[in-house]
């Protein structure tokens, strides 16, 4: 027997908030460590980007980028917690790309 559940209906009383811009301020992190989490997920996702449009294998990644390949498992998972902000950087530049900070 399959029970029916009813579809969530729109609380009235509900109130949205506008982002930040930041994922991570708005889930209560602080300005400095808000910015330098968003620094390391962009950097991540732009690192995953390059190996996917480069065609690279986890080995081949591992080659350019000078890390075992579980580590390339690790940043293609999106594991932000192993790795670091200057690590991303170094694997960035590793890669022959270069990392920008602008401050706005």
């Amino acid at each position: 027997m399959v029970k029916k559940v009813a579809p969530p209906t729109a609380d009235a009383d509900a109130v949205v908030t506008p982002s930040s811009g930041n994922v991570f301020t708005d889930l209560g992190f602080g300005p400095g460590e808000a910015a330098v989490m968003g620094m390391r997920a962009d950097l991540m996702a732009r690192l995953r980007v390059l190996v996917q449009t480069e065609g690279w294998t986890q080995a081949q990644a591992a080659e350019r980028f000078g890390i075992a390949q579980s580590r390339v498992s690790d940043l293609l998972r999106g594991k932000s917690d192993k790795f670091s902000l200057d690590m991303l950087i170094t694997l960035a530049a590793r890669a022959g790309r270069k990392v920008e900070l602008a401050l706005v």
